[in-house]
């Protein structure tokens, strides 16, 4: 920890009166329009099963490169032998490589969500063929054997024979915003994390899937504007805190001369949810989540396929919440499974056996697991990533399965990700810290360097170039005696005497970071846009957030918003005594549980920050989702108090400094009522204040214009609202 505490003698008091270096001006547009400081990325490996090469599309060609040399091998696919306007849009190799599966005309519904137009390209005949000769399906996904393709159409789920062509409904029922076979509905996507929602059987012959009864649902109603004569409404299902969910079921679908299907049987169903279905290396055996609607109790049970009975293999419970994750793994010895989990306070790996004991655990200490890569089972060996030195440093770890001596992948600080080829003979590892963008490299299984893949020098020159000022780490300890880790970035040439205004930025929300030695994006190049205009640029991590064990991150539990409003109003009055800071000019920015943040502060905490800007914030949440909102806080019934106490709409009349609201009316995650509510609550309060709304956007406010005029209207605000004096005569400094 200590290499990452800045001292404040360090950050704040030796402070140069030296003439101010030149520094080339950092627009926005240069940011959002011209994209001059956007890195350069290493697009996505398809690896291919030989573990050394792998393709890319390029120009609508699928090429075969070399992995440990860089060098093109040969062209796998031409687009333009397949028609004149035919695009390759994604598209995945079968189990053997004989086959390509293509995907065009995308389009999106929601977060994961999407339907296309699907193809079966065969390498040996050369003959395409689409699965659908109609219109878009969902999810195409071959069979293990290569012989059948299953998908989702009008919310049924369907195969196709490739032989012989023929279409076999598996379901019937499917009617949009009410029975959904083989997709997740809004919620589950959202906040489970999948939109495909059934799964081939290792043997081909049977497919699990799961059904979404969302006949009860209530319906949320979004007005879209496109120049006619009368708004669209779109309309879909969203459980709201309290309201019903989906009633859902799994089901097993037998392929045959008659197909049939059959429930499985995982006890009582009602309010519980169905979070994953996997099948295990046995034909016949399907695991199968079950949850409950606190989400405090998790059972992994066993199903037998041939007639859907089941036992449970895994029983979880918590004082908290658990989340849910797909780092299962059943090995192919038929006797074993890996699994993660934060029983022991931190998350770890773990080694059980299929009758649901713990036979060991392969991490073990006081950090958290942070990603779990996967397992190599011909070499025993299992792959994640761990802040096991700092909670803001990620390092790249493998580990054999009697858990000794894991060894690191990557020496170097900052934050490491691995990409793991097919065998696990190489991987690439990129690294990057606060302060620089990634590297790329190739790494034989062993951690010999084969090759550099990009290093980013141009960007890091145009950071030289540009005179982007360097973020150091500190560590300060609040009145409740908690100690919080956080960036500063600081104004070129400070001068001795003079006050900075100062913007706090934040996320918050439960088990995020902010604060974290990786590279930060394009709000990096914001915040030094600001640095140039005189800004001091803070970022913190309250109570609640991740990678510093399991009591840390669920002490919010019940009462979001609460310890998190105390800690980023400890972090102005903190950032008040330092001697450059002009404690009468703080703000904060935050977006989406960000601005439920910047909300909160700036009504509770209105004697120490003088603005806000919250981007789609939640106001309340009693509007959020049942899955996310009852994770943390339980139904509004249950816990009135916790959220009438954290909620920005009660509080309006606190209002004192600037307020600035943004939102994107197509938002289909934090509904635009949310905002409505607080325009609502703060007219009532006679407070004004400053809102701004993007037609049509959804929660990333992105496309056309929108980032450029939502930054240009984020740094005006600032500029006007922030103004700080000059200690000696007393001079506003407009930054």
């Amino acid at each position: 920890m200590t290499k990452y505490i800045t001292s404040l003698l360090v950050m704040m008091l030796i402070i140069t009166t030296a003439s101010v270096t030149a520094q080339k001006e950092i627009s926005l547009e240069d940011i959002w329009t011209n994209y001059t400081f956007s890195p350069k990325r290493v697009p996505g490996f398809n690896f291919l099963n030989d573990g050394r090469h792998y393709t890319r599309k390029q120009s609508n060609v699928i090429k075969k490169y070399d992995l440990t040399t860089g060098d093109f091998v040969e062209d796998i696919l031409d687009g333009a032998t397949l028609g004149t306007d035919f695009t390759i849009g994604s598209y995945s190799f079968n189990s053997d490589e004989s086959k390509i599966v293509i995907m065009n005309n995308r389009e999106s519904i929601y977060r994961r969500s999407f339907k296309a137009n699907y193809y079966v390209y065969d390498r040996a005949t050369k003959q395409l063929s689409e699965v659908f000769d109609g219109d878009k399906i969902s999810y195409g996904t071959l069979s293990p054997d290569d012989k059948q393709i299953a998908f989702v159409y009008n919310n049924n789920l369907y195969f196709k024979d490739l032989t012989s062509n023929v279409i076999t409904a598996i379901t019937t029922d499917g009617e949009y915003n009410k029975i959904i076979n083989g997709a997740a509905d809004w919620v589950y996507e959202e906040e489970f994390a999948f939109a495909k929602a059934f799964f081939w059987s290792p043997d081909s012959k049977k497919i699990a899937f799961i059904r979404f009864d969302e006949t009860e649902v209530k319906e949320f109603t979004m007005q879209m504007y496109n120049d006619e004569m009368y708004p669209e409404n779109v309309v879909y299902k969203y459980p709201k805190v309290g309201e019903d969910n989906a009633k859902v079921s799994a089901h097993i679908y037998h392929i045959g001369a008659k197909g049939k299907t059959i429930e499985v049987d995982l006890g009582n169903l009602d309010d519980m949810y169905i979070p994953r279905l996997k099948w295990t290396t046995d034909d016949n055996e399907l695991c199968a989540f079950k949850m409950n609607r606190h989400q405090n109790h998790l059972e992994l049970y066993l199903v037998d396929a041939k007639n859907g009975f089941s036992t449970v293999m895994l029983d979880e419970k918590s004082k908290y919440y658990i989340d849910i994750h797909d780092n299962l793994t059943f090995l192919d010895n038929g006797k074993e499974f890996i699994w993660t989990s934060e029983k022991d306070g931190y998350n770890h790996i773990y080694l059980y056996g299929m009758d649901g004991k713990e036979k060991r655990a392969l991490t073990k200490g006081n950090y958290d697991v942070t990603v779990f890569y996967g397992v190599d089972e011909k070499n025993k060996k299992v792959y994640y990533q761990a802040a096991d030195r700092t909670p803001m440093e990620k390092r790249a770890f493998e580990i054999g399965y009697k858990g000794k001596k894991p060894r690191v992948l990557d020496m170097r600080s900052g934050t490491s990700n691995a990409t793991f080829s097919s065998t696990y003979d190489y991987y690439i590892l990129s690294n990057s810290t606060l302060n620089t963008p990634a590297t790329y490299n190739v790494y034989t299984r062993r951690g010999e360097l084969v090759r550099a893949l990009e290093d980013n020098k141009i960007l890091v020159g145009k950071q030289k170039e540009y005179g982007a000022v360097p973020a150091n780490f500190f560590e300060f300890t609040t009145s409740e005696d908690v100690k919080l880790n956080g960036w500063m970035m600081q104004p070129q040439n400070m001068q001795k005497g003079r006050k900075y205004p100062v913007l706090v930025t934040q996320y918050s929300g439960p088990n995020s970071q902010s604060v974290k030695d990786s590279w930060g994006g394009a709000n990096y190049w914001w915040y030094q846009h600001l640095s140039q205009q005189g800004f001091i640029i803070v970022c913190v991590d309250p109570r609640g957030t991740g990678a510093r064990g399991e009591e840390f991150r669920k002490q919010t539990y019940l009462e979001l918003g609460k310890l998190e409003t105390l800690d980023m109003i400890e972090t102005a009055k903190w950032l008040g005594k330092l001697p450059n800071v002009d404690a009468d000019n703080i703000g904060i920015f935050g977006w989406s549980y960000g601005g439920y943040m910047s909300s909160l502060a700036i009504l509770k905490g209105n004697d120490v920050y003088q603005a806000a800007i919250a981007v789609a914030p939640v106001t309340s949440w009693k509007w959020y989702d049942t899955i996310y909102t009852e994770r943390y806080m339980r139904t509004l019934a249950e816990n009135e108090s916790g959220y009438s106490d954290n909620s920005p709409i009660y509080f309006a009349d606190k209002l004192k400094g600037d307020y600035l609201l943004i939102h994107g009316g197509g938002d289909d995650n934090v509904h635009f009522q949310h905002s409505a509510e607080m325009t609502r609550a703060l007219i009532e309060a006679n407070k004004q204040f400053d809102q701004y709304y993007y037609t049509n956007r959804n929660h990333g406010i992105y496309g056309d214009n929108a980032r450029i005029h939502l930054y240009t209207k984020m740094t005006n605000f600032l500029t006007e609202s922030l103004q700080s004096k000059d200690a000696s005569n007393n001079d506003p400094i407009r930054p």
